[in-house]
């Protein structure tokens, strides 16, 4: 960095309350690499990527995020649970303590933007305690050009400092911890949290939020990749249903793996530079692309390595089951130029149903698309969270309901509309169990739910018949290449037929009882949708 840059960045640093620090602005990978190693804050793993520990939180905290409540938000946002309100004095307090905290240390500065698309893009200031936190963005947000660096100027500013803890009695938060969002003054405030998610959701709140109200455009939570017809296929998903999994095919090109807008003129753009990966139990023959992609610039979070090598266990779950990687988009080999594609010709919402009801594959009319997608469902596995003792339903809004400030409904009618007017088919994709619930049935394999995706995407299912399920309604093919007929109905799949039944009818009566909240916002077409109980 020469002498005028730093003055640049110190003077830009000192307007918003940040003095004297010591500014490594702008690090490539390796210099960010090399320096979490020399500050023993990581290691490097044997495929060459860096491995650290975040710490205490090895997930999202949602309890702890935060919107200030103030003009701009005060009736937009949908307050509640989710959209916790802040005050803000008690943020401009907590924002004082930050940036004076990190005044006279040693951070890490990074300008990067958001939104693939150059109509829809927002430069970010990035600033961080650690160099890892730094090399977390470098990899998961878009990347200037040197020449876009020298007039660079940040329309929202992002600071993450896991060391400093608030303090609940006079900050205004629940506990030491939080993530804040600031739409008046356009700052995200990170503390007392070294789980890097928190900054990448922080910045897709930020967009779920502008981008409807202001650009008329609806923000996704959800993969998307395109074929050699230029068809756009879009996956939403809740964390461990198979998003990033499913849109790593290698014989079609990576728009994105999480994270899209689907503007008012029919495209769809990655808001993403990176893919930010679960890698519990990974492995190269079930997903190469994303195996691949692990080396060096990676940045793996919270993984154990065996013991006496630097060779990762990717079974091992001492820290958390929520093993992580980030990679640029770049590390793997099939993306599609630009990030940016065409009006999506199939839509898949996918869940781990572990109560093994839903079919592995089914079609949904507009109505049940609306009513699904608002429904948001998934299954927690037993085990997995303290306390769960068997499979438990998790319901979230829209597939992404902790980063949605605006209310579910909005986001379901932009999606609705999109989908009648584009003519797009969508399906209801199981990737959870078969042949009973969780402890009896077992997964549905990986090459099944392939063969089934590729044949909805290549009109193979177009021509099929196809049976409605009799609680659910919704459409199952009855025959689809390379997966064998008896698992597509999931009831022929049970030993006990009865059992099937009430436990069918079972989930149904949780679907309506979720869906109640949103009962006065949904029109008649969406609640046709519903579960027929």
């Amino acid at each position: 960095m020469n002498n005028d840059t730093t003055a640049k960045i110190s003077y830009s640093l000192h307007a918003i309350g940040i003095e004297n620090a010591a500014i490594h602005y702008q690090l490539s990978a390796g210099e960010l690499h090399e320096k979490t190693i020399k500050l023993h804050q990581g290691i490097e793993v044997s495929n060459g990527a860096l491995a650290i520990n975040t710490g205490t939180f090895t997930g999202r905290s949602p309890q702890d995020r935060f919107i200030v409540k103030d003009e701009i938000t005060k009736d937009e946002v949908w307050w509640g649970d989710i959209n916790i309100p802040f005050e803000p004095k008690n943020f401009d307090t907590l924002y004082q303590k930050v940036t004076q905290y990190i005044s006279d240390k040693e951070i890490y500065v990074r300008d990067s933007y958001v939104c693939a698309d150059p109509n829809y893009r927002l430069n970010i200031r990035v600033i961080t305690e650690t160099p890892w936190a730094n090399l977390f963005c470098h990899n998961m947000f878009l990347r200037p050009k040197p020449e876009e660096l020298e007039n660079f100027l940040p329309e929202w500013t992002l600071i993450c400092v896991p060391s400093f803890l608030a303090n609940p009695k006079t900050d205004g938060t629940r506990q030491g911890n939080f993530a804040i969002l600031n739409f008046t003054k356009k700052v995200i405030l990170i503390g007392g949290t070294g789980y890097t998610g928190e900054m990448k959701k922080g910045v897709f709140s930020a967009l779920n939020f502008i981008l409807p109200l202001f650009k008329n455009t609806l923000p996704m939570h959800c993969s998307a990749n395109v074929g050699d017809a230029d068809d756009t296929a879009i996956f939403f998903g809740l964390s461990g249903t198979g998003k990033t999994t499913l849109s790593a095919d290698p014989l079609r090109k990576l728009i994105g793996d999480d994270e899209h807008g689907w503007t008012k003129e029919n495209t769809i753009f990655n808001f993403e530079g990176g893919c930010y990966a679960k890698v519990i139990n990974l492995s190269e023959e079930n997903e190469p692309e994303i195996f691949k992609a692990i080396r060096k610039g990676a940045l793996l979070e919270n993984i154990i390595v065996k013991k006496g090598t630097n060779e990762i266990d990717y079974s091992d779950v001492s820290i958390t089951p929520n093993t992580r990687v980030s990679y640029p988009i770049y590390h793997i080999d099939t993306i599609q130029p630009n990030s940016i594609g065409k009006n999506p010709k199939n839509i898949f919402f996918l869940t781990a149903d572990s109560f093994g009801i839903l079919p592995p594959i089914s079609k949904l009319t507009p109505g049940q698309a609306a009513y699904h997608f608002i429904s948001g469902y998934t299954a927690k596995v037993a085990g997995t969270e303290e306390g769960i003792k068997e499979p438990q339903p998790n319901f979230s809004a829209c597939f992404g309901a902790p980063f949605m400030p605006l209310h579910p409904a909005r986001y379901a009618k932009m999606l609705s509309k999109k989908i009648q007017e584009a003519h797009v088919k969508v399906w209801l994709i199981n990737t959870g169990w078969t042949g009973g619930s969780y402890g009896t049935g077992s997964r549905m394999k990986l090459k099944y739910t392939r063969a089934m995706v590729t044949a909805a995407l290549n009109g193979q299912l177009d021509d099929v018949p196809y049976k409605n399920h009799e609680v659910f309604g919704i459409a199952i093919p009855q025959s689809c290449p390379e997966v064998p007929s008896e698992i597509l109905n999931p009831k022929n799949t049970w030993k006990d037929p009865e059992l099937y039944d009430r436990k069918a009818m079972e989930l149904a009566q949780k679907f309506k009882a979720n869906f109640e909240k949103f009962s006065d916002f949904a029109n008649d077409e969406i609640l046709t949708g519903s579960p027929k109980v």
